[in-house]
């Protein structure tokens, strides 16, 4: 375990590549080096399918001459230093030009960071993510109505990043990871349904109980069994926070600065406008303490920050890197993510809808029909219009209480309206990268039979 927290040897590799690169020529160049390690189990029906464990060390090298920029990447410890640097250079020379392509502002770099937990001191070993495992499909079977096992699965890992700069900057971050998730198929023949549920953290000690994700699986299971179809209506529709979560997902997306710098944002013109109701905020926080994509600083090294990317319904600011940033006139966010073969792109953290102030009882007790959503399949968004359209199943609401299970269903609207309509409900729970509470949308247009 010392030696997988020990980013020392990382480090070393990146000032002697940044050494080489300015040596062979370059003007500017930055190395990341990424370290992975990892143990998984499958199982079924109590015996284990399959059990494995990868790890590896990859390097990545980008160099600057004049405006030109190449990277190159090797997972080799006994590549050439010298050979990898001249390479990269004689790309870049080649390179069409990029007049945004750079490395950070010095004046950006991240001088200090804090604590924020992400390493358990003791990685899981496989005989506890079999245990994990084993419980929670156990749970799920034990459910009345459940009447086989869709599988369930368990990992455990150590990864992160180092980053070197010929600017100055050094940096090494690194983060433990455990989790466990379990499928549960109920009924027979035609009319089976399933669904799942998990449960994944920094720390060990911060998981569910495998028969409490169990048991969820297995009754949301049976939950789903006998669905109806319904007529094609335009209805109030209620997210719960695994559906709800696609929202901020999709805000972000559309927020890239990197999809509003080539137009390809159905949110490109609206910066500074109201998008949500009065109250609504998203937020980004890469220093939430153990969150799972928690990190102290960027992918160039520049210091991270929570942000508001909506206050009060009002867009007010984009995701940005020093690229993007600098195509668009503005200020990096500190949104740098890469791997060591491409350059940085801007990218969310832990993401999540701040909670409003109605419980999710009191919005479908309001309701007199609608639907509830818990289960989305497809991709049907249009990013460059906000045409949105998503397959889903849940529950009808009729009088205030979910009736009868609902399935083949399609939900349609613009991502515009959608926002405009939007109502967060009281029960936030923070638990993934990118959370919500229960949400309520009014008049989607619900295609049925």
């Amino acid at each position: 375990m010392s030696d997988l927290l020990d980013t020392g040897h990382l480090l070393e590799q990146g000032r002697r590549l940044v050494a080489a690169a300015l040596k062979a020529g370059a003007d500017a160049a930055d190395v990341m080096a990424v370290r992975g390690v990892s143990v998984g189990v499958q199982m079924r029906e109590g015996k284990v399918e399959s059990s494995e464990r990868s790890e590896g060390d990859d390097i990545g090298l980008r160099v600057f001459v004049g405006r030109r920029s190449a990277s190159v990447s090797s997972n080799d410890p006994r590549e050439d230093v010298a050979a990898l640097a001249e390479r990269a250079v004689a790309i870049a020379r080649v390179a069409p030009e990029d007049p945004y392509a750079r490395l950070a502002d010095p004046a950006d770099l991240a001088k200090a960071w804090p604590d924020l937990d992400l390493i358990d001191p003791v990685m899981t070993a496989v005989a506890d993510l079999e245990d994990f495992a084993r419980r929670a499909e156990a749970a799920a079977l034990a459910v009345t109505g459940v009447s086989k096992s869709g599988g369930s699965g368990a990992g455990a890992g150590i990864g992160g990043f180092a980053l070197v700069t010929s600017t100055g900057f050094e940096g090494a971050t690194l983060g433990s990871s455990t989790s466990f998730s379990v499928t549960a198929i109920a009924g027979e023949g035609t009319g089976m349904e399933r669904d799942y549920d998990y449960s994944a953290v920094r720390h060990r000690a911060d998981l569910d109980a495998p028969e409490t994700i169990g048991r969820n699986a297995g009754e949301r299971a049976v939950r789903r069994l006998s669905p109806r179809k319904v007529d094609t209506t335009k209805v109030p529709v209620i997210f719960d926070p695994r559906t709800a979560a696609s929202f901020p997902s999709y805000l972000a997306s559309a927020a890239n600065g990197q999809a509003v710098a080539r137009k390809t944002s159905f949110l490109r013109e609206k910066l500074g406008q109201r998008l949500f109701r009065a109250g609504v905020r998203i937020i980004d926080d890469p220093l939430r303490r153990r969150g799972l994509r928690s990190r102290p600083f960027d992918g160039e090294g520049v210091a991270a920050r929570p942000l508001t990317l909506v206050e009060d319904g009002i867009l007010t600011s984009w995701l940005l890197d020093s690229a993007t940033a600098a195509e668009l006139g503005l200020t990096t966010t500190g949104h740098a993510s890469r791997g060591t073969g491409a350059p940085p792109s801007p990218g969310p953290t832990n993401l999540y809808l701040a909670a409003g102030t109605v419980s999710p009882a009191d919005m479908i007790g309001a309701i007199k029909d609608g639907l509830y959503v818990t289960d989305m399949i497809g991709s049907g968004v249009n990013m460059v219009t906000g045409d949105y359209s998503r397959g889903c199943s849940g529950y009808w609401i009729e009088n205030g209480e979910l009736a009868y299970p609902v399935a083949e269903i399609t939900i349609a609207g613009n991502l515009i309206d959608v926002f405009a309509h939007l109502t967060p409900a009281d029960d936030l729970v923070l638990r993934h990268g990118t959370d919500a509470p229960t949400v309520l949308v009014e008049g989607l247009t619900v295609a049925g039979r």
